[in-house]
């Protein structure tokens, strides 16, 4: 950050400086590219899918590229700074000028203004990845489960995990277990009780599904489906203790989060609208968010092979975006009588939940 602080005494900025300025931004700005396409080469893959399950222990490091300082949030502050000088530079503003506070010109690590808080396999992080476009929101690539297993370490431990940001933007971070995690309502409205609560929410019986999928790839040799979703399968009566189906009695986790924060405060997503229409989902969430609407459909095109919309240009980079590889999995398949009885097992708890969300998911 070193790079961009000019002192002069009397906050008057000369041409030479203005240009000096915006020499350093440009070779930032290739820097940031040629960096980019060097993580790209050597993983294989975005940052986010590498970080999607890892556990963060340490506060985020940090490497200066030439006085720059790089983030893992894959935008460094050669990004923020020329966001703000977009904003006054060119608009007539007396912009550099009239700063004497320099406040608006530093990035700084803030404590989150808004959370997705769930639901695992719901499509998070291809929300968290699609509102990463927007210039206005910063937000940390990994999830950090701060409220829910490392809530010990303090708000400044999660503080300093958070991606420096300029006054206007908006801090989020994703971490989709603490929507179902008991103790978490009451530790977030702690911290914050004006923060913006972002639940994206899928069928549950597919989100089951999905979520089942998702632990075979780590553990091959589970029980099959049936086995585990069923405390007796002669009378069909359903363990819905099983975390898979557990997690889907969604009524019963808004009401806990209910009784912190007021519904106005927590912004439903439907995941299936997110696969759909990305963009029409999107433009609520930038509403709700209060952010000017940034993120449209000119940002997506949908990927047939991997069933899924996919960034045509995302951050840093030309080159066309979809999710990693653990995105979009084929599920495994599931006996037809066994997905009627979960549906006939949901249906109260959906229709419920319809009722507290003051909207019909169309879910069968």
């Amino acid at each position: 950050m070193a790079a961009f602080h000019y002192h002069h005494h009397h906050h008057h900025y000369p041409h030479s400086d203005l240009r000096r300025l915006f020499h350093r931004l440009t070779i930032a700005s290739s820097l940031s590219i040629l960096c980019f396409s060097l993580v790209y080469l050597l993983t294989g893959c975005c940052e986010s899918e590498l970080s999607e399950n890892t556990d963060i222990k340490t506060p985020t490091r940090e490497f200066l590229v030439s006085g720059w300082q790089y983030e893992r949030n894959g935008t460094s502050v050669e990004r923020e700074v020329t966001t703000a000088l977009g904003e006054d530079a060119f608009s007539g503003h007396p912009g550099l000028e009239a700063n004497s506070s320099g406040k608006e010109w530093t990035a700084t690590r803030r404590l989150p203004q808004a959370l997705i808080i769930g639901v695992k396999k719901g499509g998070t992080r291809a929300l968290l990845e699609f509102l990463r476009l927007h210039p206005d929101i910063r937000a940390l690539g990994s999830e950090p489960h701060f409220f829910d297993r490392h809530y010990a370490r303090g708000l400044d431990w999660y503080r300093s995990m958070m991606p420096k940001a300029l006054d206007g933007q908006i801090v989020m971070e994703k971490t989709p277990r603490y929507f179902v995690t008991v103790e978490t309502p009451a530790r977030v409205h702690a911290m914050s009780k004006d923060v913006k609560l972002i639940v994206v929410v899928r069928d549950p019986v597919t989100r089951a599904i999905s979520d089942y999928t998702q632990i075979i790839s780590k553990t091959p040799d589970i029980p099959p489906f049936e086995s585990l979703a069923f405390k007796n399968r002669t009378n069909g009566e359903i363990d819905s203790l099983w975390s898979p189906l557990w997690i889907g009695l969604y009524a019963q986790h808004l009401e806990r989060w209910l009784a912190w924060f007021p519904r106005t405060q927590i912004h439903l997503v439907s995941g299936e609208r997110l696969i759909s229409d990305p963009a029409g989902e999107l433009g609520k969430v930038q509403d709700f968010l209060g952010l000017q609407r940034i993120v449209t459909d000119k940002h997506f095109y949908f990927n047939k092979t991997k069933g899924f919309p996919c960034l045509k240009k995302p951050e840093g980079s030309s080159k066309p975006h979809c999710l990693g590889k653990t995105k979009g999995r084929m599920h495994a398949s599931i006996d037809r009588e066994v997905l009627q009885r979960l549906r006939e097992f949901y249906k109260p708890h959906n229709q419920r939940f319809y009722q507290m969300a003051g909207q019909d998911f169309g879910w069968q």
